[in-house]
């Protein structure tokens, strides 16, 4: 059952009433010197700051003296202590500070209250000035409130138009500003990831999935997009790290980690890596999670990726081609053998030791080791389509 309200406060006499708005000025000045002496924040207060704050004191103390004759609603209180703007207020102090403001009016009006009126009206003052104090803090907690909800709804506008602009690659000069308003710090080791979104329930995971992002010291923007998850990770020093993280946040299923970049601006490379690999992901369905992007190569190239297929004729099969026909030549053999060392030696009328060297400097020049089965299938779609490019080896000299 609801709680019953408090009784009404008695009434004051006409004579206290009088008295109290005689001294109406007093009490400003004394609550201003009060908060000059005992506030530090407020000292460090600018001229306009100071006075924009003694203008509110000035209206509580106005409607503490009507709420004396007629009792209001929080609605009303609103507008007598805050003005036609109470979100300025906002902006000015925090909830706390505006509380202190308030609770200082309040002393300093009891303190003064056995000098200014006769012992009959002294107690009814009091149980008003704890009423009013009780509806002027309501008041403020709403005014607050509000004020939070507007500027979420505000930044989170604000972010979906900031993802969307680094999605794209829009102009850098709009992506700065947008990013600077919104509060981003982390341009440098940029990183994108995508992956299912746990539901359609946004509050229930996007404040916790922010949460430990702040702990990773990583600035995050969040967007959804229809059963998509996308994140923006700036100060992602450690990328794996980070994706491990922030990866138990999706839904079951594939999770892809661009490449990082410089800032944000280059943010949209790491994203269409991203968005690439995750359309692929079902193609290797024993892939880690997450998975970088860089791993589906093969799968994402199959599927007309043309940063796939740039990234693996020019940096796996140009430097590989580059290094002699002898690689390539033990690579052909390689596969076709089913992975066989000797049966690669035998074809090749030489060493299986020598087979071994080869298949070593394979690894060192491309980086992917043909004896690890998943990265020979890298190199072999690799060669494919570095031939079928047109591209050919640069050095007709073989090599062992």
């Amino acid at each position: 059952m609801p709680e019953p309200r408090p009784a009404a406060p008695r009434p004051v006499s006409t004579d206290g009433l009088a008295r109290l708005r005689s001294h109406l000025g007093a009490l400003n000045t004394a609550v201003l010197q009060r908060l000059d002496a005992t506030l530090p924040w407020y000292r460090r207060l600018t001229p306009d700051e100071r006075s924009a704050l003694g203008l509110v004191a000035q209206r509580a103390l106005q409607g503490f003296l009507t709420w004396f004759e007629r009792p209001t609603s929080t609605g009303h209180v609103l507008q007598d202590v805050f003005g036609p703007a109470p979100t300025d207020l906002t902006r000015a102090i925090s909830l706390q500070r505006a509380l202190q403001l308030i609770r200082t009016m309040v002393d300093v009006v009891e303190t003064r209250v056995p000098e200014l009126l006769a012992e009959r009206d002294q107690a009814p003052v009091r149980e008003h000035i704890l009423h009013y104090s009780r509806e002027v803090a309501f008041a403020l907690a709403d005014v607050y409130a509000r004020a939070a909800e507007m500027r979420g709804a505000m930044d989170s506008r604000l972010e979906s138009v900031l993802l969307d602009a680094v999605l794209r690659g829009q102009d850098p000069d709009e992506i700065r500003h947008r990013a600077t308003a919104l509060g981003w710090r982390g341009d440098h080791d940029v990183m994108v990831m995508a992956g299912l979104a746990p539901g359609q329930d946004k509050p229930v995971f996007i404040p916790d999935l922010r949460r430990a992002a702040a702990r990773l010291d990583c600035d995050l923007l969040v967007g959804v997009q229809s059963e998509r998850l996308v994140l923006v990770v700036g100060s992602a020093r450690d990328a794996r790290a980070v994706g491990e993280a922030l990866a138990r946040w999706f839904a079951p299923g594939p999770v892809i980690v661009g490449p990082v970049v410089d800032s944000l601006i280059s943010a949209h490379v790491s994203a269409r890596h991203t968005l690439a690999g995750l359309s692929a992901a079902a193609a290797h369905p024993r892939a880690c999670r997450p998975t970088p992007a860089e791993d589906l190569l093969p799968e994402r190239a199959l599927l007309g990726d043309p940063t796939a297929r740039e990234a693996l004729v020019d940096g796996v099969f140009t430097p590989l081609a580059d290094a002699g026909t002898s690689l390539l030549e033990t690579m052909d053999a390689y596969g076709a053998l089913g992975h066989s060392l000797e049966g690669t030696a035998r074809e090749l009328f030489v060493h299986a030791n020598t087979v071994r060297y080869r298949l070593k400097r394979v690894a060192e020049v491309t980086g992917w080791d043909p004896l690890v089965p998943r990265d020979a299938y890298v190199l072999q779609t690799a060669i494919t389509l570095g031939r079928l490019a047109g591209a050919r080896p640069t050095n007709g000299a073989g090599s062992d």
